[in-house]
């Protein structure tokens, strides 16, 4: 179906499940409704996210993941003022789920993921895309590429290469791919699980739950400032291990302070829920830069729906809160620590182009060593312009089964010391293009 249209229908049957929640009578209805609207959420969040991924180069996914976390949390604020103010919850369901009409108009300016249709050999369709952004940046799309790649998807026409379709069991067909699949998942549970619990269960400390909910979203925002420079900084791996490692140990240790010491267990609470907020936010961009191509939608698809399994449990855990207020609190961070261990079994994709094929997704993070675990910094290369569409030229040619893996190159630090911090110099799918003098012109995007 491809990315655009799958956003839409989810996002139409989103508001039809809405729909019926503000309509219903009985408690069946209402569950049945809720049911509808939990299904296709996690798809109208991710699916844009997953498109903004797959356009943009290596370097501006951080910048990316923090644009649409920053977002969230801006919504998540808003609810606390928009259900102080409103206490009725027919109205409250209709009020918060009006904007997503809004989200229709993507339909004039939401792109189709080039590197999809590319996978799957509609050439004209993507380099419309491609053509569209050059001329944006005020460049031309170089005509060899162009013809490059239509004698490569008509190579693959006839040998139906690209008949082959791939589905969730891809994932586990081959062992470096079924490992990491199985971590990226654990991970994800625990990080989901931990965050969305601490969410719920902040209205239960502090003397006022609009309040305590309106903070536990507050701290994220810094959060995310902090995690966007560690990212860029030391990897993905140990800034999500270490968040959920820390942010548990400060749930646990609630149990070594005095039951009446409310506040004290609320900034404990708040520490916790903003070192969580920071893995919540890496591990998307982590996922999705693990995941090839082909499978990246079904693979961040299947590990948060089975990481939203543990929302059935722990609306139990919190439960518990009624007995112990910290009992949650200890049980969250033993979960949210044994997450974080599972995490640094995975490679590091900081500055790693995407894996395009299922060969090449087996073939990134194969030869892992204890050395490769504990290193938390991975050096950057400046790209020249041939390499800037090498990403995406093998997706013209092969279904991803069926060819040689191709083998990913090791970044390396620019040996002229150019500055690759700002974001105005940072590198795209399109190759950013540089001055007489050697620097790099800013990059804009629709």
């Amino acid at each position: 179906m491809g990315r655009r249209v799958s956003y839409f229908s989810c996002l139409a049957t989103l508001l039809i499940g809405s729909l019926i929640t503000s309509l219903s009578k009985n408690f069946w209805t209402w569950a049945g409704s809720r049911v509808i609207v939990g299904l296709t959420i996690p798809a109208v969040y991710q699916i844009p996210f997953i498109i903004s991924l797959e356009l943009v180069g290596e370097n501006y996914r951080s910048f990316v993941t923090v644009m649409t976390c920053t977002f969230y949390t801006s919504g998540i604020m808003l609810l606390s003022v928009v259900t102080y103010l409103e206490r009725d919850w027919v109205k409250l369901s209709y009020y918060t789920s009006a904007p997503f009409h809004l989200y229709f108009a993507y339909i004039f300016v939401m792109p189709e993921s080039p590197r999809w249709l590319l996978m799957r050999g509609r050439l004209q369709e993507a380099l419309a895309i491609l053509e569209n952004m050059a001329k944006v940046n005020g460049q031309k799309f170089p005509e060899e590429i162009k013809a490059n790649w239509e004698a490569k998807i008509v190579e693959s026409k006839n040998s139906n290469e690209n008949a082959v379709n791939v589905g969730v069991f891809d994932l586990f067909r081959t062992p470096n791919m079924r490992l990491k699949t199985i971590l990226i998942t654990l991970s994800w549970f625990a990080n989901e699980t931990v965050y969305l619990g601490l969410s719920y269960y902040g209205p239960s400390l502090g003397n006022d739950q609009y309040v305590s909910f309106f903070l536990s979203a507050a701290v994220e925002l810094p959060s995310y400032l902090c995690c966007w420079y560690l990212m860029d900084t030391f990897g993905r791996r140990w800034p999500l291990s270490l968040s959920m490692i820390l942010g548990g140990a400060a749930c646990v240790v609630t149990v070594t302070i005095p039951d009446d010491a409310t506040d004290e267990t609320l900034i404990l609470y708040l520490v916790s829920k903003a070192l969580l907020s920071a893995s919540f936010l890496i591990i998307y961009p982590f996922a999705g830069e693990l995941y090839p191509t082909q499978v990246r939608g079904i693979g961040i698809g299947a590990s948060s729906y089975i990481g939203g399994l543990g929302l059935i449990v722990i609306p139990f855990v919190t439960y518990l809160g009624r007995e112990n207020l910290k009992l949650p609190l200890v049980i969250m961070g033993v979960i949210s620590m044994l997450g974080g261990l599972t995490s640094l079994r995975l490679p590091e994709t900081l500055h790693e182009r995407l894996p395009q094929t299922l060969e090449e997704g087996e073939n990134f993070g194969k030869e892992w060593s204890f050395k490769k675990c504990i290193q938390c910094y991975s050096k950057q290369k400046v790209k020249t312009e041939s390499e800037s569409y090498e990403n995406l030229d093998l997706l013209a040619s092969s279904d991803g089964r069926n060819k040689e893996p191709q083998k990913l190159k090791t970044n390396k630090r620019d040996p002229e010391g150019n500055s690759i911090k700002r974001l105005v110099r940072q590198m795209s799918v399109m190759d950013t293009q540089r001055n007489v003098d050697g620097t790099m012109q800013l990059t804009h995007w629709i």
